[in-house]
């Protein structure tokens, strides 16, 4: 009798990662009966978030980490995409012991890598493991890896000087200025490191992407045509979270949703920009103040400010501060009766799924985005790092799903403006328009997963593939 499929995950760091492939080794566990093991590079301990998610999976899910490298040559500047791609680069020879004393006994049918990780190609190739990728992000933002090869070569100088739109296959036109933050430095070696990744891709058996037909049309249309050395595309999407990731929050969980049970429905904006995501001190300021102008009712996750870069708490190295210090004065006070603050962490898939929630202002992170689509919630974007600058360009041109929270010459965006957008979503005639298209998004979703859904349907050709080993 033949093994039971295994397959073997593994997701470079942030939750924002290892969330969503979580959520699709899930379902091959459940649906289709297809084990996995995760084997996860890392440079330290993991945070208590990561713990606790990765000790609470099905028995069909196990994981290894491999023993920490270390980073102590790199500059202190170096960007996340060099920190990443070098973190599973530096564990490919602990990946090749791992791999090999799994094979002993299990039916190894595909290896996936995410979208920093094609490096560990080499060993799938070298154990005649057929190799995919898992690219947790936007069918945008991979149609954008896969014609950035083509883009290296015929654009001279920074995408940001080109003065027309980029056209990337299938998408909205984006200005180079607001494509991926690693793009933005093309002698910078995080870009060498994600152009290195992208031209890696097409080595792919095929690539799984977390979105849907009906919600990028364009763009997975572009991916699916057929052509000389592409891959497969599987759109499967939403892979989201369905509860907390967390084990010691349980105080800001009951208190959050018992402030929210008091709220008139569809009255409160919740406030977050993600596990990495960080202000610098004047924003926190200009923020709370446009909050507490706005009069609207909000749930605000405050973390700590950071003066020197957008993504501080990325890798979880941060000191988490239970103090609002840093708020403006009197601004807890004046707003106690309309407004909860909330330090660190909330449970944002049951704030979401709130009746009271009325909108959400929101970094663009892609779990986020696909969280708010599947409950139908008005978005404010307010994008920070990565790839959510393009996440905000499709969500406010191309779906009209939110607005846009805008910087003014100083690179703020500033308390009357923060004021007008909040104010326009929660009671104004733009944010009731937005409201209905959130509406007919969330009921496409719902209709994706269904079981004749397009992400149902995909998800089990490629399931039936792997357990064929076609």
């Amino acid at each position: 009798m033949e093994k039971q499929p295994h397959i073997i995950m593994i997701p470079s760091p942030g939750m924002g990662h290892l969330i969503p492939l979580l959520q699709f080794a899930t379902k091959l566990s459940s649906h289709h009966n297809i084990s996995s093991t995760f084997i996860i590079p890392n440079d330290a301990p993991l945070s208590n978030s990561h713990s606790h998610l990765l000790n609470s999976l099905p028995n069909a899910i196990t994981y290894i980490l491999l023993p920490p490298v270390s980073f102590h040559d790199l500059p202190p500047d170096a960007k996340i995409e060099t920190r990443i791609t070098l973190m599973v680069t530096r564990s490919i020879p602990s990946l090749r012991q791992t791999i090999n004393s799994i094979i002993a006994d299990k039916n190894i049918v595909a290896l996936f890598v995410d979208l920093f990780g094609t490096d560990a190609f080499d060993v799938a190739i070298e154990f005649g493991i057929p190799h995919y990728l898992f690219f947790p992000a936007s069918a945008m933002t991979l149609s954008l890896f896969l014609h950035l090869p083509e883009l290296d070569q015929t654009v001279s100088g920074e995408y940001r000087d080109v003065p027309d739109p980029i056209r990337i296959p299938g998408c909205i036109p984006v200005h180079g200025k607001d494509l991926l933050d690693p793009v933005q430095d093309r002698k910078n070696d995080a870009y060498k490191r994600v152009l290195c990744n992208a031209k890696r891709y097409v080595m792919a058996k095929g690539i799984v992407v977390n979105s849907f037909k009906e919600l990028e049309g364009g763009a997975i249309g572009a991916l699916q045509m057929e052509g000389p050395g592409k891959p497969v595309v599987y759109p499967v999407g939403p892979l989201i979270r369905s509860g907390s990731v967390e084990s010691d929050k349980d105080v800001n969980e009951l208190s959050c949703l018992k402030w929210l049970d008091g709220q008139t429905r569809g009255s409160v904006l919740y406030i977050c920009f993600g596990s990495g995501g960080t202000l610098s001190s004047e924003q926190v300021n200009e923020l709370a103040m446009g909050l507490e102008l706005s009069e609207q009712r909000f749930i605000w996750v405050v973390k700590t400010p950071n003066d020197k870069v957008a993504d501080a708490t990325y890798f979880n190295n941060n000191s988490e501060n239970d103090t609002f210090d840093f708020l403006p004065k009197s601004f807890l006070e004046n707003t106690k009766n309309h407004g909860l603050v909330v330090p660190n962490w909330a449970p944002q898939a049951q704030i979401l799924s709130h009746s009271s929630i009325g909108g959400f202002l929101t970094h663009c992170g892609w779990n986020s985005v696909l969280e708010t689509i599947i409950q139908g919630v008005p978005m404010i974007a307010w994008p920070l790092y990565a790839e959510q600058k393009m996440n905000a360009i499709m969500l406010t041109k191309g779906l009209k799903v939110a607005l846009r929270a805008n910087l003014n010459e100083n690179g703020i965006v500033d308390r009357l403006e923060v004021a007008r957008v909040v104010k326009n979503l929660l009671v104004g005639e733009e944010g009731n328009k937005i409201r209905i298209r959130t509406q007919e998004l969330k009921e496409a979703a719902l209709c994706a997963l269904s079981n004749d859904g397009s992400s149902k349907r995909t998800l089990d050709q490629l399931a039936s593939k792997l357990s064929n080993k076609i």
